[in-house]
């Protein structure tokens, strides 16, 4: 993948495109990127960070202070980690000011996913889909490209009369992993699991959760931090799509 024009920045340094390091060392905010690791046959670009014995990944939403003040709805931005605190990828939100403001968790979005040199590794497209349960002939579905413009995999809402629902697909709409959620999302004083199975759902295999952040955090601003666990095994392309399908659930659901 060539290098994209939006450019990852460490947090705290505003302003203009700054390349983040390429060296496991921290960033002026004490950020530390994990360690480049080497091109693997048959993988594509940017998914080599998913290969490194990568069981699971930490998304963290950051603080807009513009939205805190106002209410205005901007772009999301969000960190990636592994679970030794080493930032992965950064992902930033794509839509406009109109949809974002108007369409609410409705809206299509593409996020674009950048590993630490700045390289656009995955992006993840999200058509405009009704977000109505009553309605199953249109349900949400997103896209996940990597590198972009090709695409690995899917993830398909499912209608269901109570509960969330997802299926995981490959490139060739071939069902993986299902995904299910608790009948009722509450967000009060505790984790919300979004549970991963087999594709006939007798077997789980890890788990999207969206994690208690504290009261104040939670009553007064919407960045949110989310957990995703997969088998150490599965297909670095699947992890792509698991990732996908935190993103997902976040749009819907928090």
């Amino acid at each position: 993948a060539g290098s994209y024009e939006f450019q990852a920045q460490p947090m705290g340094v505003p302003g203009g495109s700054v390349v983040p390091p390429v060296q496991n060392q921290p960033t002026v905010d004490g950020t530390i990127w994990m360690p480049i690791p080497p091109s693997i046959p048959n993988c594509p670009p940017g998914l080599e960070y998913l290969t490194q014995q990568i069981d699971q990944v930490l998304i963290h939403q950051q603080l807009e202070l513009l939205e805190i003040l106002t209410g205005f709805e901007v772009n999301n931005k969000y960190e990636l980690k592994n679970a030794l605190g080493q930032r992965v990828y950064f992902a930033a939100e794509d839509t406009d000011c109109l949809t974002r403001n108007c369409c609410g968790s409705a809206r299509p979005f593409t996020i674009r996913i950048i590993d630490n040199l700045g390289h656009e590794v995955i992006r993840l497209q999200r058509p405009l889909r009704c977000s109505a349960c009553c309605c199953p002939c249109c349900l949400q579905e997103l896209e996940v490209q990597a590198p972009p413009g090709r695409t690995i995999g899917y993830v398909v809402q499912n209608w269901h009369v109570c509960l969330p629902k997802f299926t995981i697909q490959d490139e060739k709409r071939t069902d993986i992993l299902k995904i299910t959620g608790p009948c009722i999302v509450c967000r009060c004083c505790e984790d919300v699991n979004f549970e991963v199975k087999s594709v006939d759902e007798t077997c789980t295999v890890g788990k999207i959760s969206k994690q208690w952040t504290g009261l104040v955090r939670e009553m007064f601003t919407d960045t949110d931090n989310f957990g995703i666990s997969f088998p150490m095994d599965l297909d670095v392309k699947m992890k792509a799509v698991m990732i996908g399908a935190c993103f997902l659930i976040v749009s819907l659901s928090f």
